[in-house]
């Protein structure tokens, strides 16, 4: 798929990367081209599904989410009805805020968030109970280290 994308598509991809509300303007001068084109680009880039949607990075701790910590989940059965039956309810439960789906002994990691100890206690508890979990192990967040896009559209580094 990427390579049907040329060098203006993919610098356009990595300024929107970076910041999803930049005018368009702006971005057709950051990748040399001049505002009609650029947004037929981007229209094309939404359309052919490269470009999934625009969200903006809030800050948790502003917003009363203190804490944020990973539970990785391993169920007692992974037949397609109970992996259905976990993800659904992962997809409705707010303090979930991101869920993959694993290979190995972890079936599941979940990237979670709870305004206290005793609320990361809470979803903890909530999470153990839910019917066909074998067994969560946790690990609170200390601080961020990296945090960037999923997709490196850098060129990869030599050597």
């Amino acid at each position: 798929m990427r390579g049907r994308l040329d060098s203006i598509d993919l610098a356009i991809l990595k300024e929107l990367q970076k910041d999803g509300s930049i005018t368009n303007v702006e971005l057709a001068r950051r990748v040399g081209l001049s505002a009609p084109p650029c947004l037929r680009r981007v229209r094309a880039l939404e359309e052919g599904g490269y470009i999934r949607g625009y969200r903006t990075l809030l800050d948790p701790k502003l917003l009363g989410y203190e804490v944020v910590f990973f539970a990785m989940v391993q169920l007692a059965a992974q037949g397609k009805n109970e992996l259905a039956g976990f993800q659904a309810r992962v997809r409705d439960w707010p303090a979930v805020r991101e869920c993959w789906t694993l290979s190995g002994d972890v079936d599941f990691i979940l990237k979670c968030v709870a305004p206290s100890l005793s609320g990361f206690q809470a979803v903890v508890s909530e999470l153990t109970a839910l019917p066909n979990v074998r067994n969560v192990r946790t690990a609170l967040a200390l601080d961020v280290v990296k945090d960037e896009p999923l997709v490196p559209l850098e060129a990869p580094a030599a050597g």
